[in-house]
């Protein structure tokens, strides 16, 4: 780890020293701060892409609901294709933080051709199934390539307070992105919008063009290992436990995702702007929850602290199909549901990634986030199109009771692991 990361008195202008003493500790670390700044300022223009592009898709193109299918068929395809390859791969990479840089820089080339075709009246459904495509593939070089850089950077005993940290930007373009990107593409249009994402990419590429860490020595000799990340994952007991865990939460809870707005427009008789406002106010509770994981960590440890957010993330969820009533009783046990579920997300979040990150061996970073993207992503267009089919055959309300009560099964796997009792991280990757 280099000097640059370690915690040692920044020179100040005057009055600084107070401004930054109301900082977290990491964050008056020049280096994480940056490495903070770039995966905040991407995550804001992300959640104006995953409105605009749609946007631009339907009024720009014509796409119809397949073509929509097809859209976002495309942009997760690469976390199916190219992840266990792109693991293996970027282990063998002396500059992991060049490839993220890459990465920033080609998904800001991507958007940045949407608008031009656009105002030369060439923009069709194709270009932008391309489009969604390469940006997909890029963000898996980039996301594989960001375990072994966060381990460069951060401490072991600063994991949670890291990714809390993260996780709270996060959440907070949860809460505030939609909004903007609202904006944006009703004053400047969704092809202009999508600049927004583009410039975003370049100030991520900045921020980390300007940190310098020693980063892991990559792995030397051998085959590529393509499948050595998958191997890892199902002989380490902890690691397995966790993933089979997450993977569960995520094969029903994206059930419940494909079914949700449908039942909310058609059986609780919801506008789409009055359902946008309630899951916006409810999404406040992830700040809540990045706030307070921390705190819950050190008092009950982080393992039971990550198991009780198996319950805490897909428990309140039960409340959607439980709604029934008035109008003003929908919404709010519908604001209570988002509310609590973002808390839990949150909680889910930080815990599990801290953990996964201390059980790996640094060597095998790269390796086991490939493997890890497959599986987890791998199950969600599953659950869609699971739900789909239980909602057309069984009905949306039976079809949600399965998906809400179906994800708390994820509970069991972790409950079961050697992680459960753990309160600090562990002193030592695990080994199979």
């Amino acid at each position: 780890m280099s000097s640059e990361t370690a915690a040692a008195p920044v020179a100040t202008a005057p009055g600084g020293p107070a401004r930054r003493g109301r900082l977290p500790r990491l964050l008056r670390e020049r280096t994480f701060r940056r490495y903070w700044s770039a995966q905040t300022v991407s995550y804001f223009g992300d959640e104006i892409s995953i409105l605009a592009l749609p946007l631009l898709a339907v009024l720009g193109t014509g796409a119809g609901a397949a073509q929509m299918g097809y859209l976002t068929a495309a942009a997760l395809a690469p976390n199916l294709l190219f992840s266990l390859l792109a693991g293996a791969w970027v282990d063998r990479l002396p500059h992991k933080r060049r490839l993220m840089i890459l990465a920033d820089l080609g998904r800001a080339l991507l958007l940045a051709t949407v608008p031009v075709l656009y105002v030369l009246d060439l923009l069709a459904l194709p270009q932008l199934y391309l489009v969604a495509f390469a940006s997909g593939t890029l963000a898996v070089l980039f996301e594989v390539a960001r375990a072994p850089l966060f381990v460069s950077l951060v401490r072991k005993p600063d994991y949670v307070p890291a990714n809390t940290l993260i996780s709270g930007s996060r959440a907070m373009s949860l809460v505030a992105g939609p909004s903007v990107g609202g904006v944006l593409v009703q004053v400047l249009t969704a092809p202009v919008a999508l600049l927004a994402d583009a410039a975003s990419y370049l100030v991520s590429a900045y921020f980390l063009a300007r940190i310098r860490p020693t980063e892991p020595v990559p792995v030397r000799g051998g085959g590529l290992g393509i499948t050595e990340g998958l191997r890892f994952l199902a002989r380490a007991p902890a690691m397995r436990s966790i993933l089979l865990g997450t993977t569960t939460l995520n094969l029903f809870n994206f059930m419940f995702s494909a079914l949700f707005v449908l039942y909310a427009i058609r059986e609780l008789g919801l506008s789409p702007g009055v359902l946008g406002a309630v899951l916006g106010a409810g999404a406040v509770g992830g700040l809540l929850g990045a706030a307070v994981t921390g705190r819950l960590t050190r008092r009950f440890g982080i393992g039971p602290t990550m198991v009780a957010s198996f319950v805490a993330f897909p428990a309140p969820l039960l409340l959607v199909p439980l709604a029934d009533g008035p109008t003003p009783l929908v919404l709010g046990m519908l604001f209570v549901a988002e509310f609590g579920a973002s808390v839990g997300v949150m909680m889910l979040d930080i815990t599990t990634n801290s953990m996964q990150t201390a059980l790996t061996p640094d060597s095998m970073l790269s390796r086991t986030m490939g493997a890890r993207r497959t599986v987890n992503y791998g199950i969600r267009p599953v659950g869609a199109l699971l739900g789909g089919t239980l909602g057309a055959t069984l009905g949306l309300r039976p079809a949600l009771w399965i998906a809400t009560v179906g994800a708390l099964l994820g509970l069991f796997w972790v409950f079961l692991s050697p992680v459960r009792g753990l309160r600090e991280l562990p002193d030592q990757p695990e080994t199979p």
